[in-house]
C-alpha cells in the first residue's frame, strides 16, 4: 500500500499508466481516506491492549463487541480497504493506484480466515454469535 505508490508520488513512474486527473474523484479520495484514518483511531482506541500486529491472545483477552464492533467484526480491516480505495481515488495511475487495494487484497484473504479461526479457538460460542449478528467488513452486506 505504500512502496508503489511512494515511488509514484516521488517520481512519477510508470508514467505509461497515468491516466487524466479528475478532481471529483480526489475530493472522493480525501474523503474516504479522512473516513479511513478516523475508522482506524477507533478501532485501536476500542481495542485497548487486545491490539496486536501478530495474530496472539493476551493474557484477560477480551471480546470487543462494541463501539465500531458492534457493526463489524474487522473495522481495522474496514479502515484499510477504505484506505485501499482512497489510495485508487487519489492517484491517477493504474498501477499505483490500484496496488493497494490488491495488496492489501492478498493480505486480507491470506489472514482472515486464521483470525477468526483464532477468535473462535478462543471466545467459542459468544465469537459464534457475534459472528451471526454482524459482518465481517461492511454493516448488512459482507
Amino acid at each position: 500500500m505504500s512502496v508503489i505508490p511512494g515511488i509514484y508520488v516521488l517520481t512519477g513512474e510508470p508514467r505509461f499508466a497515468d491516466y487524466h486527473f479528475q478532481p471529483a474523484l480526489a475530493w472522493a479520495g480525501a474523503v474516504t481516506f479522512a473516513l479511513s484514518l478516523w475508522l482506524f483511531y477507533r478501532t485501536h482506541k476500542e481495542l485497548g491492549r487486545n491490539w496486536s500486529v501478530t495474530l496472539e491472545i493476551r493474557e484477560r483477552h477480551a471480546l470487543v463487541t462494541s463501539g465500531v464492533y458492534r457493526y463489524v467484526r474487522h473495522p481495522m480491516y474496514t479502515a484499510f480497504w477504505l484506505w485501499a480505495l482512497a489510495q485508487a481515488l487519489l492517484l491517477p495511475n493504474w498501477i499505483a493506484g490500484l496496488s493497494g487495494l490488491v495488496g492489501f487484497g492478498i493480505l486480507f484473504f491470506l489472514r482472515i480466515r486464521q483470525e477468526e479461526q483464532l477468535m473462535i479457538e478462543t471466545f467459542g460460542e459468544d465469537y459464534r454469535q457475534y459472528m451471526a449478528r454482524t459482518a465481517r467488513i461492511l454493516p448488512g452486506i459482507y
